[in-house]
């Protein structure tokens, strides 16, 4: 996603991760990926490689994707932890508690997609504060912060729906706007797994209730 947007030409090869080719083996034995190999350098740390494509694909040739307002860096950095123990749970009278856990963490997310941010707010404006319209975490243009909540949002989405009946309630409208934006991106939508890659893949990890 972050190449989509950068503007980088690259090939994408799909691997059977439980039978690595040797290749794949030597560059970075006992990790899987995603990793990244650089003038020989191995980089198996997802941020430390996002770092470094930020740092790399620079302006003025690539466009520039961190974020104006470092708040958009940390909004809903507690969701996807809060969705795995929700969908990893075994016991039904843990259930409401796990849910509402979640709840809490999308509903945070979802204030902060509705407020406005400080470019968005007129001052002189006697109205009260407004909703926010912005497309994205950051503004209107995809940014860093979107390329790492986005697929996380989109396997809770798929996942939770599956296993556990749940869906992002309809009244999170910061939320849902949100996530209609990056649908209409081919940016986001092409470098999505297919929905039913995502459920194989929760198979194990979506305990049953008991």
């Amino acid at each position: 996603m972050i190449l989509w947007l950068k503007g980088v030409i690259f090939n994408v090869t799909t691997v059977d991760l439980k039978r690595k080719p040797a290749d794949l083996q030597n560059l970075a034995p006992g990790t899987n990926p995603p990793f990244m190999t650089f003038d020989g350098e191995v980089k198996t740390d997802v941020n430390k490689i996002e770092e470094f494509l930020e740092e790399k694909l620079a302006p003025p040739r690539y466009p520039k994707l961190s974020t104006q307002h470092p708040e958009s860096n940390s909004a809903g950095n507690d969701v996807f932890a809060k969705f795995s123990a929700f969908i990893k749970n075994t016991k039904k009278d843990a259930s409401d508690i796990y849910e509402k856990n979640l709840l809490r963490a999308l509903k945070r997310l979802d204030t902060y997609l509705s407020s406005p941010l400080p470019d968005e707010i007129d001052t002189d404006s006697p109205e009260d504060m407004p909703v926010s319209g912005r497309t994205f975490l950051d503004g209107d243009e995809l940014t860093l912060a979107d390329c790492n909540l986005l697929p996380k949002l989109h396997i809770i989405k798929i996942v939770a729906k599956r296993y556990r009946d749940f869906e992002f309630p309809p009244e999170m409208t910061g939320l849902w706007r949100y996530l209609n934006n990056a649908y209409a991106r081919d940016e986001f939508t092409n470098t999505c797994p297919a929905d039913q890659e995502i459920v194989h893949a929760y198979s194990d990890v979506a305990k049953r209730m008991k």
